[in-house]
């Protein structure tokens, strides 16, 4: 008899659906303003109905154009961060993603093992074969962690993004599907 396994759990992390109770979460992460800048840009604060309406709205989400939006659980099942695919072009196979840890759960491997289980997933299910991501010249922490992870540098669009009163690089990561497979398993862990 086959072991019954989660393909979205690993022995770091699982991925979940958004849940209307999840609302505590995005807000607790969305007042750090350091995060909220290194991701994208510092947003203004948000009302706790706004965000609560998002939420409600991601919970109901169905996986549509192949793009979602998962909540990173560690293994002793804290919420600790999410993880999003978003420009997901089915007909040339590429898309790309962003990934968010909460500052108190940042460097235990939550954000490398997340990637991984979305990278096998696209890969290994959706036929996709390429994935991207563009990190921001002065987080140095992701651009350490895509390194790690075996993707490549793609390219760097100088000075594209005014963050924290200057402007930054953009630095475009790229991996295709052969590239993971030289590193990583197709299997569910």
């Amino acid at each position: 008899m086959q072991e019954w396994r989660n393909f979205w759990s690993d022995a770091t992390v699982s991925l979940r659906a958004i849940e209307p109770g999840d609302v505590e979460y995005f807000q607790r992460w969305n007042l750090d303003s350091e995060r909220a800048r290194l991701l994208d840009f510092l947003w203004p604060p948000q009302s706790e109905v706004t965000l609560r309406r998002w939420v409600e709205e991601q919970a109901q989400r169905k996986l549509e154009n192949d793009a979602f939006h998962w909540v990173i659980e560690n293994r002793q099942g804290e919420p600790v961060g999410s993880i999003a695919t978003h420009r997901c072009n089915h007909r040339d196979g590429v898309f790309s993603y962003g990934v968010d840890v909460a500052h108190e759960h940042r460097r235990r491997g939550y954000a490398a093992a997340a990637i991984v289980l979305i990278l096998r997933y696209y890969f290994s299910h959706l036929r996709y074969q390429k994935a991207s991501v563009a990190v921001h010249g002065d987080n140095e922490a992701c651009l350490r962690l895509h390194d790690k992870l075996g993707f490549r540098r793609e390219g760097v669009l100088r000075r594209h993004v005014f963050t924290n009163g200057v402007f930054v690089d953009l630095v475009w990561f790229g991996m295709t599907v052969e590239e993971f497979g030289a590193l990583h398993t197709f299997d569910a862990p």
